[in-house]
């Protein structure tokens, strides 16, 4: 009956080729717009670390000392140097890291031009923590933090422009005045969302070269994004070396993150922070009431807007766009059913159920709906290059926003919507008028 029903259906678009291809564009439109921007959502919102987002925590705590406390209601989004490093001697976390993202200028071996680039220092369990893919080695060991080994990590496209894509673990690059050895070479990698760098550009491609949090003050290397401080240095402070003056000074500039897997762990975790906090109330620190946080990823995208409050709001709006579409649409399939009552009142006189009938015509509506949905895509398509024009490509020139399984299938669905609500009371009203009306006009 399927098969029967195609036919009659396919044989109506011949009949009426101008009526079906403006009906055909009408739903290709609607589906294309509204797979664009639900798209866009949908690879902004979804989880940027799958089957790690529940256990990762972001943490804050209130060390601002000045009287005048911008942060009573929440805490500071990044904590201090001597912070991190007593954070970091906690064995709750399954793993935990201080970052910050910072530059530094690379000379090439082979006496080319040097290079600026990107720097992220941070421990050896942020890799295992963001689930971070590698081609070549790996990442440096917590040993290496303690010492610390003068070591690197760099990312595929560095290596592809220092070494030509060869494996160069073991090799050296000269990063400002260090001469640091390579134990990982990155596989492409580009995340939608930068889940470590919720605070500062988390849409940004990750940086080039990763380096051991502790080599910052042997290299003197300063954060290039937001950093806050309220205290000013004491006499003779600036004189001290730099590794020195992180340990002394109030400057917020690291965000910390902890693995913390279980209810149990994060409780635990909770109750160290506290008492971290009330310990340093004791020498003079954290004169505010105690204001520590533990915030999952997906939760903190949510409370900073990573994702674009307009983007939500125009996935919303294409929809209403394709319900407006096919409501348009009624009308020509009105027409179009109409024209043919006559043909449809002899079935009826013949013994054609309504039902039957009624199944033809949406048959044929839903068809039209799939053909306008597979034009809608390939719209879609155009509009996501659109977009990636403006984000960037992701490793190896695979697109920031493309077209994955879930939004195909998310296509075909709203592409039968559309045929549906376009062509319902257009069915209906073909199968209800009297057959004797249209045997009369013969």
């Amino acid at each position: 009956m399927l098969t029967y029903n195609l036919r009659l259906a396919w044989k109506s678009v011949r009949r009426y080729p101008v009526l079906s291809a403006l009906i055909l564009l009408g739903i290709a439109l609607g589906v294309g717009v509204s797979t664009t921007f639900i798209t866009a959502y949908h690879v902004l919102a979804r989880d940027p670390v799958p089957g790690k987002s529940e256990s990762l925590y972001y943490v804050r705590m209130n060390s601002w000392g000045a009287a005048d406390d911008p942060f009573l209601q929440t805490p500071p989004p990044i904590v201090t140097w001597r912070d991190a490093q007593e954070l970091l001697k906690s064995r709750i976390p399954a793993h935990s890291t201080a970052t910050f993202a910072s530059r530094g200028t690379v000379f090439p071996a082979d006496g080319a031009r040097p290079l600026r680039q990107s720097l992220r220092l941070a421990t050896a369990d942020f890799f295992p923590m963001f689930a971070v893919p590698f081609r070549y080695g790996g990442p440096w060991s917590r040993e290496a933090d303690a010492k610390p080994e003068t070591v690197a990590v760099i990312d595929s496209a560095l290596n592809d422009r220092l070494f030509g894509g060869a494996d160069s673990v073991g090799r050296t690059i000269r990063v400002e005045k260090a001469e640091l050895r390579i134990v990982g070479v990155l596989a492409p990698w580009r995340p939608r969302v930068r889940a470590f760098g919720l605070f500062g550009s988390p849409l940004q491609a990750p940086e080039s070269i990763f380096l051991p949090l502790a080599l910052t003050g042997p290299m003197a290397l300063q954060p290039n994004e937001g950093q806050m401080n309220w205290r000013t240095p004491a006499p003779g402070e600036d004189k001290l070396p730099y590794a020195s003056r992180l340990m002394v000074n109030e400057i917020l500039f690291l965000g910390f993150w902890a693995e913390l897997p279980n209810p149990e762990s994060v409780k635990a975790y909770k109750s160290f922070l506290d008492a971290y906090v009330t310990e340093q109330k004791k020498h003079g620190r954290f004169p505010h009431p105690l204001n520590n946080r533990l915030t999952s990823i997906l939760d903190l995208m949510a409370e900073l807007k990573v994702v674009p409050p307009q983007t939500k709001a125009l996935a919303a709006i294409s929809l209403l766009f394709l319900v407006v579409a096919a409501l348009n649409l009624i009308g020509l399939f009105l027409g179009k059913f109409l024209a043919r009552a006559s043909t449809v009142g002899v079935r009826r006189a013949l013994g054609a159920s309504r039902w039957t009938i009624f199944v033809q015509h949406l048959v044929e509506c839903e068809l039209m709906g799939l053909a306008g949905g597979a034009l809608g895509v390939l719209l879609s398509l155009a509009g996501l290059a659109v977009l990636n024009r403006v984000y960037g490509d992701g490793p190896e020139g695979v697109a920031f926003f493309q077209l994955d399984v879930p939004m195909v299938l998310a296509a075909v669905i709203l592409s039968l919507l559309a045929g549906a609500i376009a062509g319902l009371y257009p069915a209906w009203r073909i199968c209800a008028i009297p057959p004797a009306r249209h045997l009369k006009s013969q």
